[in-house]
């Protein structure tokens, strides 16, 4: 993407730490792939699958390891990861448009409440009584933080975003656009075949540098709080149910379900798809590939997986059927070698 903001190469190599190779004169004006790249872009290269396009990219200068450098002629800047330098990068370049400090003249503001003069506050946003939001934070237009709410500094509420009450946010948070922070847990107590709600009556709790994607919902605790350790990234449409924990520098892709009072370790990583059940425990830098269901704790680092990858239709079928199979299969193996071992018994065989 181009921006308006213009760096040369030496003043990017000094913000990034990189070594500079050829001109550090040399104006950069955006960022952008290497195959959509012009003269005035800068790119870069992190996956190897991509190397290719260094022969043609028409790009001003290029961010590479060390060890690909040989590969491209053109200007570069050299860093041991390059994808650390493009997100450094960008947001210098970004060009989300940010809200003026102070209080849009349509926006309601409850009793009580306290909004920092250097926070702004967008249009119908409503901000409900005694809520506190810290300095540098914007809460945009439509969105909604309820009664007792504390936010921190330089968080940013999107559009239709929704804060209910009494949860607590730390700084630098961002929110997206129709997530959901505090609803209430899935809990109803079964009174002779009727569901009776049990009222949730504990927070959310979310830590620094928490990144929370759209319509992501994250709900509150039934007793103890729902708590999002610090750097914690969650894609879009992923719910977290009522006294989950997650750890600090967590990962989750989108669409993942976790249940309620589970409790996830730090650095871990849940792909796309992947479901938890209640009550369980995922260890430390544990990694869990796309659409696997974790039916119990996990108690060592790793990665783990569950479920079958896609193949052509027929196989798939023949596969099914033999899995139906296994159950009988498995009954007749046990019969053969109680046979076997009986007849090695009757013959003195000792092995």
């Amino acid at each position: 993407m181009t921006g308006s903001l213009g760096l040369t190469l030496a003043d990017i190599a000094t913000r990034l730490g990189a070594e500079l190779r050829g001109d550090g004169a040399r104006v950069v004006r955006g960022l952008h792939t290497l195959a959509a790249a012009g003269p005035e872009h800068l790119s870069f290269l992190s996956n190897p699958l991509y190397k290719s396009a260094l022969r043609t990219t028409r790009a001003g200068a290029v961010i590479l390891r060390p060890e690909d450098a040989a590969d491209f002629d053109g200007d570069a800047l050299l860093m041991a990861s390059p994808y650390v330098g493009y997100a450094q990068l960008a947001a210098l370049f970004d060009r989300t448009p940010r809200l003026p400090a102070g209080i849009h003249a349509s926006a309601v503001i409850g009793e009580g409440a306290v909004v920092d003069p250097a926070a702004a506050i967008g249009p119908r946003a409503v901000i409900g009584e005694d809520v506190e939001i810290g300095a540098g934070t914007i809460v945009e237009a439509g969105a909604v933080v309820q009664a007792r709410t504390k936010i921190g500094r330089d968080c940013r509420i999107r559009a239709n975003a929704v804060v209910y009450h009494d949860c607590v946010i730390g700084n630098r948070v961002n929110i997206h656009s129709g997530a959901i922070i505090g609803g209430d847990g899935f809990g109803f107590a079964n009174d002779r075949g009727r569901w009776r709600k049990i009222a949730q009556i504990g927070r959310v709790v979310i830590h620094d540098d928490v990144d929370i994607g759209a319509n992501t919902t994250v709900d509150r605790g039934a007793l103890d709080d729902t708590v999002i350790h610090e750097g914690v990234i969650i894609d879009n449409l992923v719910q977290v149910a009522h006294n989950v924990v997650i750890g600090a520098h967590t990962a989750i892709a989108g669409c993942c379900g976790i249940s309620g009072s589970t409790r996830i370790g730090a650095h871990c990583v849940l792909a796309g798809g992947v479901g938890l059940v209640g009550h369980i425990e995922i260890a430390d830098r544990v990694t869990i590939t796309g659409m696997t269901m974790v039916t119990k704790s996990i108690t060592e680092p790793g990665s783990y997986s569950s479920g079958t990858a896609f193949e052509p239709s027929d196989k798939w079928k023949k596969t099914a059927v033999r899995v139906r199979q296994l159950d009988d299969m498995a009954r007749r193996l046990r019969q053969l070698e109680s046979e076997l071992a009986h007849l090695r018994k009757s013959s003195g065989d000792p092995d």
